[in-house]
């Protein structure tokens, strides 16, 4: 970090050219400052940002007489002449009732009015970044409308529009300063750990439906915009402080930090830089889930070893480890908790630099940027993942113009010490004991207490359990000195959670990369990226046409713990260009927007994305915009489902890249039974034995069933089913999308309806390989009787056309001078025919309805306001790799109050989030998200 420190330091040494200074004010109709209010000299890019007091100061070139064009978003903008250096500036900006004619840019890769845009979006600017309820800009996105969020971790959120997302939400596509800051080797954005610190973000723009035509593969179900601010704009020094403290059930009260700083310097017209460094330190929010799992679901069974042997806890590992013993019945190992697991520490430090040069009085800008993430949370994919001293960073050079940009950046990743919490537990507990032994130890407890003590099945649970982890036995006389005992296997004694043993054995094993000794989390993946887009508008008349492209390599590299990257990366690359047309008629009420985009991947044919769409602006001022879209998204397999090789002990995931396949190896061992009918004691997979030599589960199910009735092999063997999962291939979606913006007064409308069709939906099914035998036949059938079998989770397309649906409403208006009344409801549904595909799991996750509120005054009196949000959504079900099952519906209520300090740039803010309420979910799996209670003190915001 040393060099940010430099190189902030010589930020204030550049040299002062001559030059014209003019200084003013700008305020609202009540004669209050506008902070951050933009002013440029009109026809060329000088410009400032008024200051805390509203107040700038701009030095400029120009010659007098010039024009200034002052602008804030929620406000109208003004043109003023200036006639002299002497001249008094005072430009008092009108309050716009809505944000509906806020400028955007996402929706078309043009700047156009929100009312205009030809699809549904939303937008968060400076107003109401300061306004937010929540402790971060970041979380307060959850308050728009058509967001919905999932998280896994106090830190780590990601944003789910129109549905089919978990944590890992590779159909949403996340761009910081136009970077795509998604995962090398996950595909998907890391929430805010790599984004913008709260006094550097300009605005944030979410478009929630499928975006590929503009922007490709992974903009499927929606794309959001985060943008920071210019040093040509913006100069200065800002710092927040923030403190707080947070309230959950199972951690109970603990601090948090968060605070930040922001130094930005304009040398010369041609010539600006700006740093970042922010700190967030913080208690998890600690997963206790302690319900009962089965086949991967909640199934409401006992909870606890005391009450059912075959127990498996949410959030308790190595419980999963669990085998059938005869005359015993289904058992598996003591867990430990989560919360044992990790230091339930959460830490994100972010930090970025840049360089901009403006060679010429024009729009003509050059960008070097850098930023980079590093801490500690926790991620959930198929297992939780305690992501420890991880790292991120990404470089960028961009050049940009009126019409025209251009940008490289390289994006690389190290998982630093990050581990596998589960694998942490299966190995502490076979650091202590190997699962034969244990299991071994229990059968014969179990069964001698029964035989020698006459225990029922729960008491000869119990001292089966206590025998194999604790090496005790009960007292009475003669049974702990039986033969049984003496001949069995012991090992050591279970290590307790916190005891010197179990630390040292889990320091570790979380340093291992070996999961069959090991947890640790391997990987040093990178990805570069190039774009281009180029605007004729100056050139072609009759309409405005774009063209653009981009190409994209992946460099996985995980050393062969995630990847079949046993002997070095792997790489792919892929390619796309675009073009787009708009034009205006009917006294330009009418526009029409059409767009198409190729795109190329590797493993895959090209696939085309039109998107066409028609605005008509109603009424006298235009002020009826109507929109209906068709637009059609495609999302290309991510470098898991091709690519990814992982044994996560019960069952292995295996990507379907044809190379993949024969890459992937692994041995495993065969039963005394198998080997009593002649087969070797080991066997070597590969991943064609998951695709191609494998039946599927749900027939295994109903085969197994019918064994244990007693059903013949011959007749029980009909029931089984070749599974026959198809390589991975794009998924693709049709939308169709109708609309309504209008304002009247004081009052904004925002209506939005959407009819989603999926087809080749890209989903994960488990297959059962039997370790002998040709498919079909009766040795295959024997080794599944003998337990010689393997579980293999693969990745494919799922036959279903899924369908979803939604509606969004969203009202706004002044109800009484300032004070501002907003609403939204949102209703989201999906369907498919599940006998198309039985096992097919369509991991919606988002709730049938949303109901969301607020109600604040930003100028309630003089330098003092307030804002207040309320959320509700209804109960749904959550599906995922990890565990399923319903979330409860929740409510959530936000405040925050704040007074500004004129005299000392300053903001003071006092908050809480979800004030007054229960612990509730959002993730299955997760930790229940708890009570946030803030004070915080920003300066030059």
């Amino acid at each position: 970090m040393r060099i940010y420190f430099i190189i902030l330091s010589l930020f204030f040494c550049g040299l002062s050219f001559a030059q014209n200074t003019i200084s003013g004010t700008v305020t609202d109709a009540n004669n209050q400052p506008i902070p951050g209010a933009n002013v440029k000299v009109v026809g060329s890019s000088t410009g400032t940002s008024a200051g805390f007091d509203g107040k700038f100061t701009l030095k400029n070139q120009n010659s007098f007489p010039f024009s200034l064009e002052v602008s804030m978003m929620g406000y109208s903008s003004q043109t003023v002449v200036v006639n002299s250096k002497e001249q008094e500036i005072i430009v008092t900006l009108s309050e716009e009732a809505t944000s509906l004619n806020e400028i955007v840019v996402s929706a078309s890769r043009t700047p156009e009015r929100i009312l205009e845009s030809p699809v549904t979006i939303e937008r968060m600017g400076l107003k109401d970044i300061k306004n937010t309820t929540a402790p971060s800009f970041y979380e307060g996105l959850e308050n728009l409308k058509d967001v919905h969020f999932n998280t896994s971790s106090f830190s780590f959120k990601s944003v789910n529009t129109r549905g089919f997302a978990t944590i890992a939400n590779s159909r949403f596509m996340q761009l910081v300063d136009g970077m795509d800051n998604s995962s090398p080797a996950l595909n998907f954005a890391l929430g805010n750990l790599l984004g913008v610190s709260d006094i550097d973000v300009a605005s944030v723009e979410v478009l929630p439906g499928a975006s590929s035509a503009l922007y490709g593969a992974n903009a499927f179900n929606g794309i959001m915009f985060m943008n920071s601010r210019s040093p040509f704009v913006k100069e200065g020094i800002s710092t927040y402080m923030k403190y707080g403290q947070t309230s959950q059930t199972t951690a109970g009260n603990n601090p948090f930090y968060d605070f930040g700083f922001r130094a930005a310097k304009k040398f010369t017209d041609h010539f600006a830089a700006k740093g970042n460094f922010s700190y967030l330190g913080a208690k998890e929010w600690i997963a206790s889930d302690d319900r009962n799992v089965s086949n991967g679901a909640l199934d409401g069974g006992a909870i606890g070893h005391a009450n059912n042997q075959n127990y498996d806890g949410v959030n308790l590992y190595g419980d999963e480890v669990t085998t059938f013993i005869p005359n015993v019945g289904q058992v598996s190992r003591t867990g430990y908790r989560e919360q044992d697991l990790t230091d339930n520490k959460i830490e994100s430090v972010k930090a970025d630099f840049s360089l901009h040069f403006k060679p010429w009085a024009n729009d003509f800008e050059i960008i070097l940027q850098h930023k980079l993430g590093f801490g500690n949370t926790v991620y959930q994919g198929a297992n939780r993942y305690a992501l420890k001293n991880f790292y991120m960073d990404q470089t960028k050079l961009e050049v940009k113009g009126k019409n025209f940009f251009a940008r490289v950046y390289r994006t690389a990743e190290n998982a630093g010490d990050s581990y596998d919490t589960r694998f942490a537990a299966w190995n502490v507990n076979r650091a202590a004991k190997s699962d034969t032994e244990w299991f071994t130890n229990y059968a014969t407890a179990f069964q001698l207490s029964q035989a020698y003590l006459g225990s029922s099945a729960s008491q000869a649970a119990a001292i089966g359990r206590n025998y194999a982890d604790y090496n005790n036995l009960p007292t009475t006389a003669g049974f702990n000195t039986l033969p049984q005992f003496a001949s069995a296997p012991i090992g050591s004694p279970r290590f307790e959670a916190g005891s010197a043993q179990f630390n040292q054995a889990l320091a570790t094993i979380i340093k291992d990369p070996d999961f069959t000794k090991g947890a640790k989390f391997q990987d040093n993946s990178k990805l570069y990226h190039a774009d281009v887009n180029y605007n004729f508008k100056d050139l072609v008349k009759f309409a405005e046409i774009q063209v653009g492209g981009s190409g994209r390599q992946y460099v996985m590299n995980s050393y062969g713990s995630i990847f079949t990257d046993y002997t070095e990366p792997l790489k792919y690359n892929e390619y796309g260009v675009y073009t787009q047309i708009q034009k205006k008629f009917m006294e330009d009420r009418l526009k029409f927007t059409g767009s198409v985009r190729y795109d190329k991947s590797k493993n895959f044919d090209g696939n085309f994305s039109p998107r066409i769409s028609f605005t008509y602006g109603a009424g006298a001022n235009k002020q009826h915009n109507l929109r209906v879209s068709y637009q059609t998204g495609f999302r290309n397999p991510t470098t898991q489902d091709q690519y990814i090789g992982l044994d996560l002990g019960p069952f292995a995931l295996i990507g379907s890249a044809p190379e993949n396949l024969t890459r992937y190896v692994e041995t495993r061992s065969v039963s005394a039974a198998g080997q009593a009918l002649g087969n070797a004691a080991t066997v070597t997979l590969t991943g064609e034995n998951a695709y191609y030599k494998a039946y599927t589960v749900e027939s295994y199910k109903s085969y197994a069933a019918a064994r244990a009735s007693g059903t013949p092999l011959a007749t029980a063997s009909s029931l089984l089913v070749v599974a026959s999962p198809t390589l991975v291939k794009p998924e693709r979606v049709q939308a169709i999308e109708l609309g309504y913006r209008t304002i009247i007064k004081d009052f904004s409308v925002d209506l939005n309806g959407y009819y989603n069709k999926y087809n080749d939906f890209l989903s994960q099914t488990n297959t059962i390989a039997p370790l002998y035998g040709a498919i079909g036949t009766a040795d295959a059938a024997t080794a599944l009787d003998n337990g010689d079998r393997r579980t293999f989770n693969v990745y494919t397309n799922s036959k279903a056309v899924v369908k979803s649906l939604g509606v969004g409403v969203g009202l706004s208006r002044k109800v009484y001078k300032n004070f501002e009344l907003g609403g939204s409801y949102n209703y989201s549904q999906f369907d498919f025919d599940q006998s198309t595909d039985p096992s097919f799991e369509a991991g919606f996750n988002t709730p049938k309805h949303r109901a969301k509120a607020s109600f604040g005054n930003d100028k309630l009196f003089k330098n003092f306001g307030f804002n207040t949000n309320v959320r509700w959504n209804s109960e749904y079900l959550w599906q995922s790799t990890f565990v399923d099952g319903m979330i409860p519906e929740n409510v959530v209520f936000d405040a925050q109050i704040n007074y500004a300090i004129p005299f000392l740039k300053s903001v003071i803010k006092v908050g809480g989030a979800n004030l007054g309420g229960k612990d509730y979910i959002q993730v299955l799996g997760a930790g229940a998200i708890g009570q946030q209670y803030y004070a915080s003190w920003t300066i030059n915001p």
